[in-house]
C-alpha cells in the first residue's frame, strides 16, 4: 500500500514539474508524428484500447505511469484530426497558438462564471466579444456568450427568442414555463441541421411542430415560399453554411420579409458565419447581420480546441433574462457577469483560446485561413471531376459532395478510404443518394495533403469502376 505521504510527494513542485514536462514531451512527440501516421487507427491498433480496461485500482498509481499508458494507447488510437488530411464532420485541427493558449489556460483552471472567480476571464471575454463582432456579420451591439458548441449556442439564441416573444405577450416564461403560454410558431428550412431540431426540442418547441420551407437544389431556403402568416409570435430559423453543400440561405431576401412582420430571425451558422470574415466570401453572408440571434462554433473554422461555441443576441436583455439565475452567495457586481449569457454557472474560460487565435492571426490571417481552405475544396472538386466523378454541389466554400456512380459504390469507396488511412472523409445522403462529404476545415492542410488524398480516392475508386 502506498504511504500516507503519496499525495504530498506528488504535489511537490519538482515532482509536479517532472510530470508536466513528461506529458508535454509526449504531446510534442504526437504532434511531430501527425503527418507521417495513419489518419485513422488500424483494427490492430484499436485492440490496444483494452490496455486501459483494468479493474479499478484500490491504491494510488504513480502519475507518470498513468500518463505513459495514456500516451502509448492514445497516440495509436486517436483520430488524427489535428493533421492536414482529416476532412470529416467540419472538424478543424487546433491551431498551434490556440493549443498553446489551451495548455496555459489549463494550468490556470479558471472558473469563468463570475468576475470574482476570474477577473482575467471576465476582461478577456469583453475584448474577445468586441473583436468577434468586428469581423463577423452580426449586429455590432450584440451580447456574446461563450458555450460548448453550436447546439448550445442555438439553444441560447432560441431561449432568448422565446423570452422576448412571450414577454411582449405578457408572459414570464422563466417563471411560468410553457404550460398555458401563448403559442409560438417556428419556421425552418427543409435542409435545417439536426442540431437545430434537437435544440427546438430542448427549448420546448418540439422538433416536429414546425413549418418547413422548401429548399432549392443546393439546400437553400426559398424566400418566396415563406409562410404568409408569420408575425410577432414567429421564430424563423435560417442557415448560413449547409454541412452538406456549404450553401447559404438568402438572408438578404428572407430577413427583410420577416422584419416587416416583426418576427424573430435566428441564424444557425456553425461554420458558415466565418465566411463573413473573408472579403472574398462575405457576399455569402449578405444580410445576415440583420437577424436577432446567431450561433456558431470556434472549434470548426477558427481552429481552436474543443469545445468552443459562441452565441450572439442583438438585445442583451433577452439573452440575460433567459440565462440568468440568482443566489445569495453569488457576487453579481460588475459590468458584465459571464454566466448571465450561458446555461452554465461553472464553466471553463473558453474565450482565452479564441482571443489568442484572433490576436495571432489578425483579420488578414483569419481571411487567409478561410480562403485557403476554400481553395483546397475547389482543388478536390477539380481533381475528382477530371478523374470522371460527379460533384453534386456548387463548391462555394469548404464543402464538397462527390458521387462515384451509385449509392452502393459510393458507400464502399468511403468505407475503403477510411480503412486505407491516407485521409479520412465521411458519407452523407443528398437527394436520396449516398455521397462522399469532403470538408476542408484545418489550418494544417497543404496542397500536398490534397494531392495525396485525391490520389488515394481515385486509387480506391478505380477498384469499383
Amino acid at each position: 500500500m502506498k504511504s500516507n505521504n503519496y499525495q504530498s510527494e506528488n504535489l511537490h513542485p519538482e515532482n509536479r514539474r517532472k510530470l508536466l514536462e513528461y506529458s508535454f514531451s509526449k504531446s510534442i512527440e504526437y504532434l511531430d508524428s501527425i503527418n507521417s501516421r495513419r489518419v485513422s487507427p488500424s483494427q490492430d491498433e484499436l485492440l490496444e484500447l483494452e490496455k486501459l480496461n483494468n479493474p479499478f485500482p484500490e491504491n494510488p498509481t504513480e502519475p507518470e505511469s498513468v500518463i505513459k499508458l495514456l500516451s502509448e494507447v492514445g497516440s495509436k488510437t486517436t483520430i488524427a484530426n489535428t493533421g492536414g488530411r482529416y476532412f470529416g464532420f467540419i472538424i478543424g485541427g487546433s491551431h498551434p497558438v490556440s493549443l498553446a493558449a489551451n495548455w496555459l489556460a489549463g494550468s490556470w483552471d479558471q472558473n469563468s462564471g463570475l468576475i470574482v472567480t476570474s477577473p482575467f476571464n471576465a476582461k478577456i471575454e469583453e475584448i474577445t466579444s468586441d473583436w468577434l463582432k468586428e469581423i463577423l456579420p452580426v449586429a455590432k451591439d450584440s451580447v456574446v456568450g461563450f458555450v460548448t458548441g453550436d447546439t448550445v449556442a442555438n439553444f441560447c439564441g432560441l431561449a432568448a427568442a422565446r423570452h422576448s416573444i412571450l414577454k411582449k405577450q405578457g408572459w414570464n416564461v422563466e417563471a411560468n414555463g410553457l404550460f398555458g403560454a401563448p403559442p409560438i410558431k417556428v419556421v425552418i428550412g427543409e435542409q435545417a441541421h439536426g442540431s437545430l431540431l434537437k435544440t427546438l426540442s430542448l427549448v420546448g418547441f418540439g422538433s416536429k411542430r414546425v413549418t418547413i420551407v422548401p429548399a432549392d437544389e443546393q439546400g437553400r431556403m426559398l424566400a418566396d415560399k415563406l409562410p404568409q402568416d408569420i408575425d410577432e409570435r414567429t421564430i424563423v430559423c435560417i442557415q448560413s453554411g449547409s454541412v452538406n453543400t456549404g450553401s447559404f440561405d438568402p438572408a438578404d431576401k428572407i430577413i427583410p420579409l420577416c422584419k416587416k412582420k416583426d418576427a424573430w430571425v435566428h441564424v444557425d451558422a456553425a461554420f458558415g458565419l466565418w465566411a463573413g470574415a473573408s472579403p472574398k466570401k462575405s457576399y455569402l453572408t449578405k444580410g445576415v447581420e440583420l437577424a436577432d440571434s446567431w450561433a456558431t462554433d470556434a472549434h470548426k473554422w477558427l481552429n481552436v480546441p474543443y469545445d468552443s461555441g459562441i452565441v450572439f443576441v442583438k438585445n442583451p436583455d433577452d439573452l440575460r433574462s433567459a440565462m440568468s439565475m440568482e443566489a445569495a452567495y453569488l457576487d453579481q457586481s460588475g459590468r458584465r457577469i459571464p454566466y448571465h449569457y450561458t446555461p452554465e454557472l461553472s464553466k471553463k474560460a473558453r474565450a482565452i483560446e479564441i482571443w489568442a487565435t484572433l490576436r495571432s492571426l489578425g483579420k488578414k490571417g483569419i481571411a487567409e485561413l478561410i480562403d485557403r481552405t476554400c481553395s483546397h475544396a475547389e482543388k478536390f472538386a477539380e481533381g475528382l471531376t477530371n478523374a470522371g466523378y460527379k460533384i453534386l454541389n456548387d463548391v462555394v466554400v469548404n464543402q464538397v459532395l462527390v458521387s462515384f456512380g451509385n449509392s452502393e459504390k459510393t458507400d464502399k469507396i468511403i468505407s475503403e478510404l477510411q480503412k486505407d488511412g491516407t485521409c479520412w472523409v465521411g458519407g452523407t445522403k443528398w437527394n436520396g443518394e449516398s455521397a462522399m462529404r469532403i470538408s476542408v476545415s484545418s489550418w494544417a492542410t497543404t496542397d500536398d495533403d490534397v494531392e495525396r488524398s485525391i490520389e488515394a480516392m481515385i486509387r480506391i475508386a478505380k477498384k469499383y469502376s
